[in-house]
């Protein structure tokens, strides 16, 4: 992975999202629970395509993604589950390289699952390692989405699918992980546009960028961290096992 070095022109202000706005009426494991719906019904349409193409904007190809997808929504639920305070989880998740894109696709329903379970199943006051930001249950769902949804972007954008998830985990996994995002745009573009896909107007396309897993109430309290900015499409998940 590599990062881009030059300065990025400042846009001109506009409107951010208030760090505050962070509670959502929805239960966190009902919005991961119907993102993973969405993006895997939307995969599966694709199903019959070249998914050896390289996914949108990525090295990876399609099919090397949804390795990725499920080794990070597994570890996700690991670090939940063995609450690490300086580490990854040394569990790894991967799917059958000779199996059919649907069979793999229910692998990736089976981590999604996981996640979810786990996240349901979590006290609201446990916290566990991520490079990121030592995070909640709540935060560990809002990753499983951001994975989930630009993911399934970068695949079906690639083999040429119109796709957009529905508002409601987009925006509760926005407002959870990038507290600060420009307003005024669609979640799903305002989400593209933190995980540097896109543009936005007055907004160059982002080289570097990192999400924010703090729960919020612990963000004033937190200790100086590691570096705040990331290279760009990694998902905050280990790469080296992908592909």
């Amino acid at each position: 992975m590599t990062t881009t070095s030059a300065a990025i022109p400042g846009p001109a202000p506009e409107p951010m999202i208030p760090a505050t706005a962070t509670a959502t009426a929805t239960p966190w494991p009902e919005l991961l629970s119907a993102a993973a719906d969405d993006c895997l019904a939307a995969l599966l349409t694709t199903a019959d395509q070249d998914w050896s193409r390289p996914a949108h904007g990525l090295d990876w190809t399609c099919r090397a993604t949804l390795d990725h997808l499920a080794l990070g929504l597994t570890g996700y639920a690991g670090l939940l589950i063995a609450r690490p305070q300086d580490r990854y989880i040394t569990l790894f998740a991967s799917l059958d390289p000779v199996a059919p894109v649907p069979a793999c696709l229910d692998g990736v329903g089976i981590a999604a699952s996981l996640l979810t379970s786990t996240v349901r199943d979590t006290a609201g006051q446990v916290r566990a390692w991520h490079p990121w930001g030592h995070s909640d249950a709540a935060g560990f769902a809002a990753m499983g989405i951001t994975e989930l949804l630009v993911h399934t972007y970068d695949i079906t954008r690639a083999l040429g699918v119109p796709w957009a998830p529905p508002d409601g985990p987009v925006g509760a996994a926005l407002t959870r992980l990038f507290p600060g995002a420009p307003a005024g745009h669609s979640p799903f573009d305002t989400l593209l546009w933190c995980t540097g896909r896109i543009p936005l107007p007055g907004r160059p396309r982002r080289a570097e960028w990192q999400w924010d897993g703090t729960p919020e109430g612990d963000r004033n309290d937190r200790s100086a961290s590691g570096p705040r900015v990331r290279p760009p499409r990694a998902g905050g998940v280990r790469t080296d096992m992908v592909g």
